[in-house]
């Protein structure tokens, strides 16, 4: 797959999530194979520009890989703004938002609102793609709802505007995350465009997402809310894309090692305070499928030292590897 002067190495993204596409995990994500990492997406209002929190998400500081920054907003000036102030600190690519679902998003007219107004997406696409010369990819969904499935129209405004890649969720804004994603538009999209696309989308497993690889024409897949708690599955992917088979599982002590290191790294980036907020979510992510998992969460969100949480975390963590004879994965469970 090609965006640009780039050349992935897989065909395995990892889509932007706020609140949980920082740097750590993005590193993490890469060190199994997800060629392709989105920051968090970042407000192209210029009196937000300098908040702490748009800080921690513009951090590539060190970072291998291509720096992909997304912003969104709906305000073409301010859009194609955001695109020249995050190139000149670094960005080699911009993405714009036009798929975030949330109602704080919406209503702005920003996200997937902006589906509702096609006249504004084509201004923006093209507001933002003259702005900078780095590449500027798009994600989005099908549409504003069921009814207005509008993403072929969308798509053919990207490439006219000189868009060079296109993410697309299989689901409509009002469906928000509810209902299982369609991809029946896909294929019509990948024979009408040109454009190197990913699918997006309840790709939850790597059987699912190789079908549907297949099955759209598509040149990758994105994975959202599937890496939360196994990173390891773009791994899986990874192996499975090129052999039909999933490979051997890591150890338990290799899973207790990727997230010990995982957790220490969101506290060396963000600090202890803040650290330790950051990192429950991923604690209970990794800890679901564990016996007494669900328990163990629910003391740890108590903790609020760094020092502590790491320690629980790691005694926790020794316990699986000395009861446990392979991971938990729902994936695999089924095979």
């Amino acid at each position: 797959m090609k965006i640009g002067a780039y050349t992935l190495a897989t065909p395995l993204a990892l889509a932007p999530m706020a609140g949980i596409t920082d740097k750590p995990f993005r590193q993490v994500c890469r060190s199994f194979g997800a060629a392709w990492t989105v920051s968090e997406m970042v407000s192209s209002d210029p009196n937000l520009q300098f908040r702490r929190k748009t800080r921690y998400r513009l951090d590539h500081t060190g970072e291998e890989g291509i720096n992909v920054v997304q912003i969104a907003g709906s305000d073409p000036a301010q859009l194609a703004h955001a695109a020249r102030f995050n190139v000149a600190q670094g960005a080699q690519v911009i993405d714009i938002n036009m798929g975030c679902p949330a109602k704080k998003v919406c209503n702005v007219l920003a996200g997937s609102a902006l589906l509702q107004n096609e006249a504004l997406v084509r201004t923006i696409l093209e507001a933002v793609v003259a702005a900078v010369e780095v590449p500027v990819t798009l994600k989005t969904r099908l549409g504003w709802d069921d009814e207005h499935r509008n993403i072929l129209t969308i798509a053919r405004m990207a490439e006219d505007a000189g868009i060079a890649a296109l993410a697309v969720h299989g689901r409509t804004r009002t469906q928000m995350y509810r209902g299982e994603a369609c991809y029946d538009l896909l294929l019509p999209l990948r024979q009408q465009s040109k454009l190197p696309l990913w699918v997006n989308g309840d790709l939850t497993s790597p059987h699912k997402a190789w079908q549907i690889y297949r099955q759209t024409g598509a040149d990758g897949v994105m994975i959202g809310r599937a890496a939360q708690g196994q990173p390891w599955l773009f791994r899986d992917m990874s192996y499975f894309f090129q052999q039909g088979v999933l490979p051997e599982p890591l150890s338990v002590a290799e899973h207790a090692e990727v997230i010990s290191r995982h957790i220490a790294a969101i506290h060396a980036f963000y600090g202890d305070f803040t650290g330790v907020r950051m990192a429950r979510k991923h604690i209970g992510w990794y800890v679901s499928l564990l016996p007494e998992g669900e328990a163990f969460r629910r003391v740890i969100n108590q903790v609020d030292n760094a020092l502590i949480q790491r320690q629980q975390l790691d005694r926790f963590l020794d316990k699986q590897i000395m009861t446990l004879a392979v991971w938990p994965c729902h994936y695999r469970a089924v095979v």
